[in-house]
């Protein structure tokens, strides 16, 4: 595995803790389907636990899953096991696909873009996911949207909340974001209680680089799309300077 993507998955190491705080959010699910073509496959890439592949495989629609992490791939297995779905599943980068199948409809959602750090693994993604689409087939994905006057400066903040395991959480976060790469550096220090007492202390780390608005639509069209619809969040809210994301809709020409 490239060290660019193995180094930046501390964030996943507990598969069962990230599918228990993200597997109800599905904003983005109704966006996802009205784009799903009527036959042949699905192919989400960066699929996780299953968030979106699994709802949408419930539907009757036929999916297959991608992800470079073995841990969420086995989630996202079990709980399609759990509901009798066939679901294909590939351990594979994203930026290295080799599939059985071409496709009329690509998606990456959760912001996974931000995890292609560099500006030639985000070509190499691009030029992926094009030799993978049918002509005329569509590409979704989304990012977050760099609002300066909220990455320019140290952002320290805490949360509370109740693990899976059953022990109350306190989250220390600390992001810095570096201009000259476009990468926001995460840090994070997770402390279990038992009633008043620490029980045990973990840390992680994960980068996330961030692109620019026209930057992007030029990333898009060099590489062989035609952007159809850009979006500032899953609503089809239009992409202003205080948009939350960035969505496009993308065709391969």
């Amino acid at each position: 595995m490239n060290n660019i993507y193995s180094d930046n998955l501390e964030k996943y190491a507990d598969a069962n803790e990230y599918d228990h705080k993200h597997e109800n959010f599905l904003i983005d699910l109704p966006l996802i389907l009205e784009w799903a073509p009527a036959d042949g496959p699905i192919v989400e890439l960066a699929c996780g636990t299953g968030r979106l592949t699994v709802p949408i495989a419930e539907l009757g629609h036929e999916m297959i899953g991608v992800d470079i992490h073995a841990g969420m791939l086995e989630q996202a297995k079990a709980k399609a096991i759990d509901k009798n779905l066939t679901i294909q599943w590939f351990l594979q980068d994203c930026t290295q696909l080799s599939l059985k199948q071409s496709t009329k409809l690509m998606f990456m959602c959760g912001n996974s873009f931000q995890h292609f750090l560099t500006n030639e693994v985000q070509d190499a993604l691009f030029q992926s996911v094009h030799r993978h689409l049918e002509d005329g087939a569509i590409f979704i994905f989304d990012t977050r949207n760099p609002i300066m006057e909220e990455l320019s400066k140290v952002d320290e903040y805490e949360e509370h909340f109740k693990h899976s395991n059953g022990l109350r959480v306190r989250e220390y976060h600390k992001e810095t974001y570096n201009p000259m790469t476009q990468i926001l550096h995460c840090e994070t220090e997770r402390r279990f209680f038992k009633g008043t007492n620490v029980a045990s202390v973990e840390n992680d780390k994960i980068s996330l680089r961030y692109v620019f608005p026209l930057e992007m639509r030029r990333l898009i069209n060099v590489h062989g799309f035609r952007i159809l619809h850009e979006y500032g969040d899953w609503k089809k809210g239009s992409l202003t300077p205080k948009s939350p994301q960035m969505i496009y809709v993308c065709r391969k020409i």
